[in-house]
This record gives C-alpha cells, sequence and structure tokens, in this order.
C-alpha cells in the first residue's frame, strides 16, 4: 500500500507510535509517506521506502498565527496526488484529522481514506477545550476509521464528545527484538545500588514531584540512583525538589533521548505516578525489557501494567504506597525476577509490534473499501 501518515514530530507518545508504525510498514514493503513541519526524532538517516515531506509554512503580516492546519491540508493533497497515496492515517485529532478530511474533500472525486488515532490529549485536553471541541467532534465524526490506544480512551472519547461512532482499540506496540532485558543485570537484593527510571515529557500531569518523592523515600532505605529522562515545563520544579531533598548526587537529568531502551536495559525499577496515562508506552517499553513498574491506577494504564503481575498500581498521590511497593521489589530478588519475567512476557504476547502492525492493516484495508464504495 501506499499509506500517508501526519503527526507532530515529538519525544511524545503519538509522535513515537506515528513514527514507529511508519517504520514497520516501510519494513514490511509498504510505501510510506510522513508529513510534519519537523523530521520526527525517531525517523533520523535514510530508510528504504520512507519519505519525509515538511509542511512549511509561510508567515504573512495579516495572520497573527501562521495557518499550520490549512499547510497541512494542501501538503497532503499534494502528496496524495504525487504518489498515488491509498490512504491518509492521521495522529492526533487537531488538527492533523481536520487538515485530512479538507484534503479528502479537495481530492475529491478521487477518494482519499481518512484513519484518525487518538493519542490522548487530543481528545482529554485539547478536545475538552471550547474553543476546538467541535473542531475535534467533526474530525473524528469525518474520519472513514477512528482508533483509540485503549479502552479507556475509547470510552472517554464517546462520552466527551458526546458522539456514537465506531473506534476501534489499537494498542501502542513495541518491537521486542529492539526493547530486550539486559540477561546479564543484577536485580533486587543481589545487586548493590538500585537503578529506578522515569521516562517522561515533564508535564504536571505526569507529577514528577512525586517521582522525586518516590525515590526519596526508597533512598532512605537502600542505595540507589535515579534517571530522570525527558525534558518539559515541570523539569525546573523537580530539579529544585531534588536540591531540596539534598538528593542532587543521586540524581541524573539525562534530557530526551532517542534509544532510551538502552537506559531501560539497566534499570531495577520504572516510576509513572501520573495523574492521567491514556496508555502508557513509556511503561509498556519498561515491560519489554523486563523492568517491574510502579505507578497509579490512571486512565489505560491499568490496561498496560497489570497490578500484581508485572507492576504495582497505586492511587494518585498515594507516595507512600508507591514507595513501599517499590522498596518490596528492590528488596525482594524473587518477586522481583517473577514481576521482570511476567512483564517481559506480557508485553511480547500482548503488544507485539506485528501483531498490532496487522491490525492497522486491515483497518486500512477496510476503509478504503468503504470509501470507494461510497465515493
Amino acid at each position: 500500500m501506499r499509506i500517508g501518515i501526519s503527526c507532530y514530530p515529538t519525544y511524545g507518545g503519538s509522535g513515537v507510535v506515528a513514527s514507529e508504525l511508519a517504520l514497520a510498514m516501510a519494513a514490511a514493503g509498504d510505501e510510506v509517506h510522513v508529513l510534519s513541519y519537523a523530521r520526527p526524532p525517531r525517523l533520523a538517516g535514510e530508510v528504504e521506502r520512507l519519505h519525509f515531506h515538511e509542511v512549511r509554512v509561510r508567515e504573512y503580516p495579516l495572520f497573527e498565527y501562521p495557518p499550520y492546519s490549512l499547510a497541512l491540508a494542501t501538503k497532503m493533497v499534494e502528496v496524495a496526488k504525487s504518489r498515488g497515496l491509498d490512504v491518509m492515517h492521521v495522529h492526533y485529532a487537531v488538527p492533523n484529522a481536520v487538515s485530512a478530511v479538507l484534503a479528502r474533500q479537495m481530492l475529491a472525486p478521487v477518494p482519499l481514506p481518512v484513519v484518525t488515532t487518538l493519542h490522548g490529549t487530543d481528545v482529554t485536553l485539547i478536545g475538552n477545550d471550547p474553543s476546538y471541541v467541535e473542531t475535534t467532534r467533526f474530525g473524528v465524526l469525518e474520519s472513514d476509521a477512528v482508533t483509540a490506544v485503549s479502552e479507556w480512551l475509547r470510552l472517554k472519547t464517546l462520552e466527551q464528545l458526546g458522539i456514537d461512532r465506531e473506534i476501534a482499540v489499537i494498542p501502542n506496540f513495541i518491537d521486542p527484538t529492539r526493547y530486550r532485558a539486559d540477561e546479564g543485570r543484577q536485580t533486587g537484593a543481589g545487586s548493590s545500588e538500585r537503578l529506578l527510571v522515569h521516562v517522561s515529557n515533564f508535564r504536571r500531569v505526569k507529577r514528577t514531584g512525586d517521582v522525586v518523592a518516590v525515590f526519596a523515600r526508597v533512598a532512605e532505605r537502600l542505595p540507589a540512583r535515579l534517571l530522570m529522562v525527558g525534558d518539559g515545563p515541570e523539569r525546573s520544579r523537580a530539579e529544585e525538589s531534588v536540591r531540596a531533598l539534598g538528593l542532587d548526587g543521586a540524581v541524573d537529568w539525562l534530557g530526551n533521548q532517542d534509544r532510551v531502551e538502552d537506559i531501560l536495559r539497566r534499570a531495577d525499577l520504572f516510576l509513572l505516578p501520573s495523574r492521567q496515562e491514556s496508555f502508557g508506552l513509556a511503561a509498556l517499553e519498561a515491560l519489554a525489557c523486563g523492568v517491574p513498574v510502579v505507578g497509579t491506577r490512571a486512565g489505560g494504564l491499568p490496561e498496560v501494567v497489570i497490578d500484581g503481575s508485572c507492576g504495582t498500581l497505586r492511587e494518585i498521590g498515594d507516595v507512600e504506597g508507591m514507595a513501599e511497593a517499590a522498596i518490596r521489589l528492590l528488596e525482594d530478588g524473587e518477586l522481583h525476577r517473577r514481576y521482570a519475567l511476567e512483564g517481559r512476557r506480557w508485553a511480547i504476547e500482548r503488544f507485539d509490534r506485528d501483531r498490532i502492525v496487522e491490525q492497522y492493516r486491515e483497518l486500512y484495508e477496510s476503509a478504503v473499501e468503504r470509501r470507494a464504495a461510497f465515493a
């Protein structure tokens, strides 16, 4: 197939999943065209059958804000015409889905099916803003097919947008050959310094202050180090908390990383105390690397981390409970080993890349058939 993929070029879940899907489709023999205002980090370098198209927005004195949605729609039309796209798969409802629907209308009567994948904040944050709610609803309703990354997000979308339409749940995925455990790593009671990791975009919803608070309690009981991976608006506040607690020497700030799996393989535990997670891709990547997760019962995270099996989930803000769970896992080598093995097994069994990519392929083919019949 000839597939267009539109996404934000970010380190967040939507940009990562769109990029990994593009790579997987290209590796399977499809021709993939990625459209965005910058090349996504995970698509660095040349890849056979994968093409990047930059969406450029010109500034005019008349426009106070550059009209990216219109420039994106125009680029979609251009690429669809020149490359004969079979389907346009957009990640994020605003403006990507709306731009794709507009492009489809401009291309008529030539059919261009639009598949929209919802990742979370496009519905729970932007879609909840009165300035965008009608636009978000329009983009979702006018798409030929819609997917959500979790059952929680599917139900949240229907409720929040007040709509009644089919939304397929296709979860995020991992490549088990890339995300794998370090067989030589010592964990639990057999290791000296325990290594805890947190990966996020450091927004307030991630509750990075709770990450620091949990780690502080662990460090009181065990020799431990914390790796903070990522960047964002709450990083400075988290750094202040670390300094106030006198933990500067035990916390490393690594910024955004393109190969987070190399860091996860060294870890003993992953912390994700978020207020809301539509899926929890970072947690899945940790599980695939054999790293148990301690987090919260937030959004779709319980669909990824099975409490009492490959991780421990507590209520949002329960720092003491998460710290006790972390300490128990780090002190009990046998328990840690069981959680690590089960996490790896669960990640491969449920979220294997090839399995999820095939679900997308079937959805594409169905959307193409429906759009052709409709046209």
